[in-house]
């Protein structure tokens, strides 16, 4: 127990990996790291930096005094004054050279994004595990017929793994997008205060070559191919939105996923997984409610508002820098990455371990199944001769009174029974078990789903 508030993201939803990725010790080891970057970088292009000095700093990057760093804040109230000074104490001979010629964007924004890159991977990974598991659910069920739903309302049959396949594409939409954020991410650079490098322009006498090439030193020694080409103090803040955008488009398919989940969970036509010890509701001992897919879709809807938080920050922004985006970021960049690691684990996790059941989905088709089949009758019908108006019009009464009954009486669907009875049909058993055949009435769905899988490229 505590007294002081927790985040359930950390608490109840998230992974311990990404929980690590955004992480005060990898944050501010990758402070110290980008610190030793720049006076190595600095050392090559000729600046008075010994190797002595830059090993005395690679020494001391993962033990990080949390205390004196949080006592140095309390003066300074400058988070990133605190850890200069806090690393100068570790390494005195280092503590001249440490952060020159830099601003507190330098580590801060740098860091920043590192960190979401490493997050994004780790998206990435999830959201690849979580496809797969789709595709195999797809291809299992490729060719079992159920009732598809248009407004909720019973339309032509479609096959359970059809309907899987467009949970999948949407997947792959998002995989799509992650990926060419991933491929596009830039790496700020030393841009200096207002991001025109004039601090480093002056540290190397005005050689801008160097300049240059400081810049792309820094980017090679993070593993980064380029740095941004223009910039404030601060990155574009437009690139949060952009990967938070990646988040919610993920976040926006779970959702229309778990919505599904939820809604055949109530048509007892799939169950997510039921722990053996699970309690489904404190008062009714017989439920089985999908409170992952539930879970999921209030994650979900976490993250897709979220979304709004990096779009007003961008176009809140100040010429070359304000900083009432800190605040925020903190908060919304960490929490969306956070969330979608839940997300997406839920996701892995209900459909590797969804539970179909055949003999629902066969009678829920059942029910609904002569009503659609009326249009072949139809046409069968006056192939062998008959008015087309007449058996329209008798076939609408017949539909008419069976659905009333249906519903008053909680009867049988007997329409095809009066339709065998009915004279003007002139139709026999034979004919409509033919024309009933579930086959001409699931469409190219089997065929669509094969296709797709086929096509499919989810690289690990």
């Amino acid at each position: 127990m505590s007294n002081k508030y927790k985040n359930p993201l950390c608490e109840r939803y998230a992974s311990e990996k990404m929980q690590n990725i955004f992480s005060d010790d990898v944050k501010f080891s990758t402070w110290r790291k980008l610190w030793v970057a720049l006076a190595e970088s600095q050392r090559e292009l000729g600046l008075n930096i010994s190797e002595e000095q830059i090993n005395e700093m690679k020494e001391h990057i993962n033990d990080i005094d949390y205390k004196k760093a949080a006592e140095y804040e309390r003066i300074t109230q400058h988070d990133v004054m605190a850890h200069i000074l806090t690393y100068g104490e570790q390494c005195p001979k280092a503590k001249p050279i440490i952060h020159l010629g830099a601003t507190s964007c330098y580590v801060g924004d740098n860091a920043d994004i590192i960190i979401m890159r490493s997050a994004l991977m780790r998206v990435r990974e999830l959201l690849v595990n979580a496809m797969l598991a789709l595709s195999d659910f797809a291809q299992r069920y490729k060719a079992l017929p159920c009732l598809a739903y248009t407004h909720f309302q019973a339309a032509q049959p479609t096959t359970v793994g059809k309907r899987a396949a467009l949970w999948l594409y949407d997947l792959s939409l998002d995989l799509e997008q992650l990926d060419f954020i991933l491929g596009n991410l830039k790496l700020l650079g030393c841009k200096g205060t207002t991001g025109t490098a004039a601090s480093f322009l002056t540290l190397f006498d005005g050689d801008k070559g160097k300049v240059k090439d400081l810049d792309r030193k820094i980017a090679e020694k993070t593993g980064f191919e380029k740095t941004q080409p223009v910039s404030g103090q601060t990155y574009s803040r437009k690139v949060d939105f952009q990967v938070l955008s990646v988040l919610s488009g993920i976040a926006q398919s779970a959702h229309k996923f778990s919505n599904d989940i939820r809604l055949l969970s109530h048509l007892k036509e799939v169950d997510e997984p039921f722990e053996e010890g699970q309690v489904g509701s404190s008062a009714m001992a017989y439920k089985r409610n999908p409170m992952r897919s539930e879970r999921l879709a209030s994650l979900a809807r976490l993250v897709t508002v979220g979304a709004l938080n990096p779009a007003l920050t961008a176009c809140g922004q100040w010429f070359e820098r304000t900083l009432d985006d800190s605040a925020n970021r903190r908060i919304a960049n960490p929490e969306a990455f956070l969330a979608v690691d839940g997300i997406l684990l839920l996701y892995i996790n209900i459909i590797s371990g969804l539970t179909v059941y055949p003999k629902v989905i066969e009678k829920h088709l059942n029910e609904e199944l002569p009503f659609m089949a009326t249009e072949n009758i139809l046409m069968h019908c006056v192939k062998k001769g008959g008015d087309r108006q007449l058996l329209h019009e008798r076939i609408r009464i017949h539909s008419t009174q069976t659905a009333k009954e249906n519903k008053q009486n909680s009867s049988e669907n007997d329409l095809l029974s009066k339709i065998l009875n009915d004279p003007i049909f002139n139709i026999t058993q034979e004919d409509l078990d033919s024309l009933m055949s579930i086959e001409n009435f699931t469409g190219m769905a089997k065929e669509q789903t094969e296709e797709f899988l086929g096509q499919l490229t989810i690289n690990n």
